[in-house]
């Protein structure tokens, strides 16, 4: 299990999936979402493992 963090949550999940279904699964938008996993940025293909911390980012922009 991983430990993910996005804001104020935190979940337990398993980890023999990628970033992106990840973000997928939680409804969140994967080109708004940034992953850092200890402290590293991650891409979107990459496994969860099932050691550490991964935190979503929100990607904010504006103009």
């Amino acid at each position: 299990m991983v430990k993910v963090i996005f804001r104020n949550a935190e979940w337990q999940i398993p980890g023999n999936i990628t970033i992106r279904e990840l973000i997928t699964n939680l409804g969140l938008n994967p080109q708004s979402v940034l992953a850092v996993r200890d402290g590293k940025l991650v891409n979107n293909e990459t496994r969860l493992g099932n050691q550490g911390e991964v935190k979503l980012i929100s990607v904010v922009s504006g103009g």
